[in-house]
């Protein structure tokens, strides 16, 4: 409801940035609407399932109220996906995941990463680095389960949330839990470590793209978006499964190849990913969308 009030009917073109309600403003014929679409809301779609056994809403009276309100929210959704005159996602696995839920088409746009933050650096210390908001889909609980199987190869772990009690728990004595780092700190242990693990299903996920502009191979699972940012073998290695099993087998497969990978390659590679490409691509489509629409009125 909140979404709808805001008067734009004094403007020729509106961009929404969406990951949740932002597609829903309203338009008029004579305006032309954009949506960068980061994901339909994962809460009331693909994750549904998820949220509400996580948040232990499966069953009772919250449990009732909770999805009856992620079923009117639903139906709110899809009576809005006809409002942006086009979509753009931020990976192809959002355009099927747009396609899938709103039957619309959308053209794929990677997001902005700031790749000059994250300078290359080739002389890589020994040891493995996960980072991240510590919340249950990013599941750094998985990483940390599979390096306390591997007490020889050490793990560091940068970030804070809700999970941080739960995986201090599952930490071996070869694994670092650092908590909050300031950028700097970041950027240090990034160009450092011999190899990002990262175990989550992002929209597109631009850590691991900062990860490699450092020059550092990345370890990822292949489903999401870091299934079409990290080049198996070359820019890293993807395993196939969520499972702390497929962690260890993906560090063993790296460690047998880890002489292979480039830093300096690996850099040149994320810099396809850079902001300036970003407002370039972006700048043309919605130059070309305006031309279309208002040469056609």
């Amino acid at each position: 409801m909140a979404i709808e009030q805001f008067d734009l009917s004094e403007y020729d073109l509106v961009i929404t940035s969406s990951h949740a309600v932002a597609k829903g403003v309203l338009t008029n014929s004579n305006q032309l609407h954009i949506c960068y679409c980061h994901t339909p809301m994962r809460y009331a779609w693909d994750l549904y399932n998820r949220y509400i056994t996580e948040a232990g809403l499966t069953k009772g009276f919250k449990g009732l109220i909770a999805k009856s309100t992620l079923h009117y929210i639903r139906m709110w959704d899809i009576s809005t996906a006809n409002r942006p005159d086009y979509f753009i996602a931020n990976s192809n696995h959002i355009a099927r995941r747009i396609k899938k839920t709103y039957n619309r088409d959308a053209e794929v746009i990677y997001p902005p990463v700031d790749v000059d933050k994250f300078p290359l650096y080739e002389n890589k210390d020994n040891f493995y680095l996960t980072a991240s908001r510590m919340v249950p889909y990013k599941r750094i609980d998985l990483i940390v389960e599979a390096f306390t199987a591997m007490p020889d190869k050490k793990l560091v772990v940068i970030g804070h949330g809700p999970e941080m009690e739960k995986i201090k728990q599952k930490a071996g004595k070869n694994i670092e839990i650092l908590g909050y780092q300031p950028d700097s700190t970041l950027v240090e242990y990034m160009q450092k470590a011999k190899a990002f693990v990262f175990a989550a299903e992002e929209d597109f996920g631009i850590i691991v793209v900062e990860a490699m502009a450092a020059g550092t191979p990345v370890i990822a699972w292949k489903r999401g978006g870091t299934g079409e940012s990290v080049i198996d073998n070359k820019t890293g290695v993807l395993f196939s499964e969520q499972t702390t099993d497929s962690i260890i087998d993906a560090v063993k497969r790296f460690e047998k190849t880890d002489t292979s990978f480039d830093p300096k390659m690996i850099s040149e590679y994320a810099s396809g990913f850079d902001r300036k490409l970003f407002e370039l691509k972006i700048s043309s489509f919605i130059k070309n969308k305006m031309d279309e629409f208002y040469n056609n009125k």
